[in-house]
């Protein structure tokens, strides 16, 4: 029961933190957002690490840094496939694949669950599809494209899972910094090449239409402000889901956490309809209701 209440707890905070990083990306780019959420991400990590501490060894340090590239790579992949859309199909198929992934590496690699356990799984897949299910009028069939990045990055959300289940038991938080600071690093590598690229790009147009350069409407300037908090809140917040998800794997089955976890649309829409007023499906509140019963079946699994 331990396992599935902190597997949904885990799901409905990482939601939130979408929630507030889909806030501080309508003020400031997702890439910048992303950036500055590992960077306070990290720095929570690192005050918690001075309480709850960890042990340092190859084995942590290896898995916590390949988890770290495995989440920049599932968010930039995230970020494209939603763009190109439509949302109600490739956001729920990032969902399942992001569960299928470690709930098959957990049971190919031993994990057994009885009769009641697997109609649990079951139920929560799909949950999953109907709680990240977003209804668009007139929307199109997704393109290969579309359809290719949404499973790359539920992929390697799966990948990250599989990999802090892989690190030592008396780790602690050591994998949770490691991932943070590699996380970090492409991210702010990533926007600083935007950064360059941008400046040659408007320099080439200075060069070739001078006289375009004074006609040219200065940057908004507004708003930023609010923008950078929400995307410090996002890091802490989405830190904090890893602590949870962390110690649901410590105490239970991949195959199950990570199913669980695959909820966390349920937060953001939550949050949505609580903030933002956005009005919430009924395919969604069926979702989130098979996403309650499901948890129920896998406590007593």
């Amino acid at each position: 029961m331990f396992t599935a209440v902190l597997g949904l707890t885990g799901a409905l905070v990482y939601g939130a933190a979408d929630f507030l990083g889909g806030l501080a990306s309508k003020r400031i780019s997702p890439i910048r957002v992303t950036a500055i959420g590992a960077a306070s991400g990290l720095v929570g990590l690192l005050i918690a690490f001075a309480f709850i501490g960890g042990a340092w060894s190859p084995a942590a340090v290896l898995w916590g840094g390949l988890s770290g590239v495995s989440g920049a790579l599932a968010i930039s992949l995230l970020y494209a496939s939603l763009a190109i859309g439509p949302m109600s199909i490739l956001s729920p198929l990032t969902a399942v694949v992001s569960a299928i992934v470690p709930m098959t590496w957990g049971l190919a690699g031993g994990e057994t669950l009885g009769p009641l356990g697997y109609l649990a799984l079951g139920v929560a897949l799909v949950a999953v599809v109907l709680v990240g299910f977003v209804p668009e009028r007139g929307a199109v069939r997704p393109s290969l494209r579309g359809i290719l990045m949404a499973i790359g990055s539920g992929a390697m959300i799966g990948v990250f899972l599989i990999l802090i289940d892989l690190t030592p038991t008396d780790s602690g938080l050591v994998p949770l910094v490691l991932n943070r600071a590699v996380n970090g690093v492409i991210m702010f590598g990533t926007v600083a090449v935007l950064a360059l690229v941008a400046r040659l790009r408007a320099r080439a147009r200075v060069l070739a239409s001078p006289g375009e350069a004074d006609a040219a409407p200065a940057a908004a300037s507004g708003g930023w402000r609010p923008g950078l908090l929400l995307a410090i809140c996002c890091g802490l917040v989405d830190a904090l889901a890893n602590v949870v998800f962390l110690i649901a794997l410590r105490s239970g089955d991949l195959s199950v956490v990570s199913v669980l976890t695959a909820l966390y649309p349920a937060g953001t829409i939550i949050l949505a309809g609580i903030v933002l007023k956005e009005r919430v499906a009924p395919v969604q509140w069926v979702g989130l209701v098979l996403a309650i019963g499901a948890a129920g079946l896998l406590a007593t699994a």
